[in-house]
């Protein structure tokens, strides 16, 4: 006997709410294990590998790749075997059937099992067919078997649930509350009634296209709208000019998450630039000689970023307001003790920013390993999302794209950005005299709640002063 259990998107944590499907591990009729990774979905925190708890035969996937899905949604139904001798597994962990040791929200964990139980060769044949005749989309009824005669096997499907319609997407229910909709005339058209935002959309644009129809219905006349009522109807939508043929891009993954958090800052955030231009020729070549001391057994070297981070956290000691938030419904500034600063990183998925925690308390060289892990990390897309939250101060070395000057976006909920351009030689008044120097433009953004002009001058004046006479960070280390 089998039955058959639906593995939901879980959720994955930092206040995540839906997922896309960037790559399907397994197909249907494929032999799963417990806590076999079976899907690959990029949240707009990372890219995540997701487990099955269950183990047995895929019967169903639900979604194509490139689709989005919302947290409890169904992911995969496996037919799990049942009433079967054991069978040790070759590596000794735990195998098909058996409850899952990871810990997955919404899933909880399960005591671990001492051995495997195999499916049925009849169960798998069937459920095999079965999944073969399935639709890649939610459905809430088991797909017929398409085999003429299949072997009769017992399989249960879980009740469908009762009381109110599911609505899991807080993204729904916001849509729904902006648009004054009433999720409760709604039926859903996904798994159990449950209100998706495809539903909403369409609901929208019914009440949209009802409201048109009753402004364009002519009162005293007949119900069949007038000639000129009709040809306005029948009229094509006129595009916006240019738009015919014009690509369309989903906002959604990182770009969407980037996005929204741009425009969030925007309307929160009254932020202001300032900028100064400073000679890094000292600090250039106090990093040569740190990379030169230590010879070819010294590791890594040290890099300009980590030098600047360095500099950064001395500089966030002494001007502390900088590294705060702030807590609008308490209206509060929020001071952090802890410095964990995060760096902007361009990857083929987008503009992300790793933090290195704890950053007050690493030296030059511990700060640029950890920038080199997370940079490594972010081109492959193994960023976690811990990895990517959490941060306080944002230093962005946008000198990389061959630019001087930038006013950046702060990085919402924090309070400032310090920008860094391109290091190049330009003319400088040195020591009295006019000398080729290296020369770099640096830039704080900073929220004017939670400090004025004095207190960020001051802030970016001690940076400049560092990048220009690196001795003067000596005091601080």
């Amino acid at each position: 006997m089998a039955r058959v259990c639906e593995f939901k998107l879980p959720d994955l944590g930092e206040g995540l709410t839906e997922a896309e499907i960037v790559r399907w591990l397994v197909e249907v009729g494929d032999v799963v294990a417990v806590d076999q990774p079976v899907v690959e979905v990029e949240t707009a925190k990372a890219m995540v590998e997701v487990p099955c708890p269950y183990g047995g035969v895929v019967t169903a996937r639900f979604g194509e790749e490139g689709s989005e899905l919302p947290v409890g949604a169904p992911l995969l139904t496996v037919a799990v075997g049942e009433d079967e001798e054991a069978e040790p597994s070759a590596g000794g962990g735990s195998g098909a059937g058996e409850a899952s040791g990871n810990v997955l929200v919404g899933y909880g964990t399960g005591a671990p099992v001492a051995r495997r139980r195999r499916v049925r060769p009849a169960a798998v044949a069937v459920a095999g067919a079965s999944a073969r005749g399935a639709v890649a989309a939610p459905v809430a009824e088991p797909v017929p078997d398409p085999d003429p005669d299949p072997e009769p096997v017992s399989v249960s499907v879980p009740d469908v649930a009762v009381g109110p319609v599911a609505v899991v997407s807080p993204l729904v229910r916001k849509l729904a509350r902006q648009h004054e909709l009433d999720l409760r005339s709604l039926a859903g058209s996904g798994p159990d009634g449950l209100i998706l935002r495809a539903d909403v959309e369409a609901a929208i644009r019914a009440r949209d296209e009802m409201a048109v129809s009753s402004a364009t219905a002519l009162p005293g006349l007949d119900s069949a709208p007038a000639p000129a009522v009709q040809a306005a109807q029948a009229a094509p939508v006129v595009r916006p000019t240019g738009e015919e043929g014009a690509r369309r891009i989903p906002l959604r993954g990182v770009r969407g998450a980037v996005a929204e958090k741009l425009a969030r800052s925007r309307r929160e955030i009254p932020d202001a630039t300032c900028w100064v231009d400073a000679d890094a020729t000292e600090l250039m070549a106090a990093r040569a000689a740190m990379n030169a001391a230590g010879g070819p057994s010294a590791g890594p070297k040290v890099s300009v970023l980590a030098l600047l981070a360095r500099i950064c956290t001395a500089a966030l000691a002494r001007f502390p307001e900088l590294n705060s938030t702030v807590d609008l419904e308490a209206r509060e500034i929020v001071r952090l003790p802890e410095v964990h600063l995060g760096f902007a990183a361009q990857t083929e998925r987008g503009l992300v920013v790793p933090v290195v925690r704890d950053a007050q308390a690493r030296n030059a060289e511990s700060i640029g390993e950890e920038i080199a892990r997370l940079t490594e990390a972010a081109r492959a897309g193994r960023l976690t999302p811990a990895e990517l939250t959490g941060g306080t101060f944002t230093l962005n070395n946008y000198g990389v794209f061959g630019v001087d000057g930038s006013t950046p976006i702060i990085n919402h909920p924090e309070a400032a950005m310090l920008g860094v351009g391109r290091i190049v030689p330009k003319p400088w008044v040195h020591q009295g005299e006019l000398a080729v120097r290296q020369v770099v433009q640096l830039s704080l953004t900073f929220d004017h709640r939670v400090c004025d002009g004095g207190t960020a001058g001051g802030f970016l004046r001690y940076v400049a002063d560092c990048v220009e006479q690196p001795a003067v960070l000596l005091r601080t280390l």
